[in-house]
């Protein structure tokens, strides 16, 4: 339970306050620094996971979920200080939202709940964490890029509705699928 990558995961959820607290005090160079140390322990732990033959069910479990807390919070608070769109939160949570509460109610359903993550919904969380890297460096660093953040923005807004809408045709078909085995029996 307790292995090399699921303690690189539970580091990287130990730094979600930390980011947030150097956002909130508008420290972006600080936030970035420790945005990227999370970054580095998320490419960690699934390496060293197939590396170490230490796959687990916590980890296949926790890394999503440490990964959607670090990218909401950096997003919510990017969004708060005015340095990302609070329209790009709102699609991000909404399609978080839809996602869930589709997962819930086939669960309920059926009893059952089989997730498997989507090329699109990877796509969509690989383009969350490229814009809020690229922001927070942007920023932090004065990398001078500010001109691609509004159509970055754009596109992951694009992606990440794209996404929700392809897990929710899923959730659809797995239901009906579903329904129509049941009405079999």
């Amino acid at each position: 339970m307790w292995t090399i990558p699921n303690l690189l995961t539970l580091l990287r959820l130990i730094l979600v306050p930390f980011v947030a607290w150097r956002l909130a005090l508008h420290d972006v160079q600080g936030a970035f620094w420790l945005f990227a140390l999370a970054a580095l322990t998320d490419l960690f732990d699934g390496y060293l996971a197939r590396r170490l033959n230490q796959r687990s069910v916590l980890g296949a479990w926790l890394d999503p979920i440490a990964d959607k807390i670090m990218l909401l919070t950096t997003l919510t608070m990017l969004s708060l200080i005015g340095l990302l769109p609070m329209w790009l939160l709102a699609v991000v949570v909404v399609r978080d939202l839809v996602v869930l509460a589709g997962a819930e109610g086939y669960r309920r359903l059926t009893g059952t709940l089989d997730v498997q993550p989507t090329l699109s919904g990877k796509l969509a969380t690989a383009m969350e964490f490229v814009l809020v890297s690229l922001v927070l460096a942007d920023v932090g660093l004065a990398w001078g890029m500010d001109w691609i953040i509004a159509p970055l923005a754009a596109l992951t807004a694009l992606v990440v509705a794209l996404s929700g809408l392809r897990y929710v045709w899923i959730w659809t078909g797995k239901t009906r699928a579903w329904l129509h085995q049941a009405a079999d029996k």
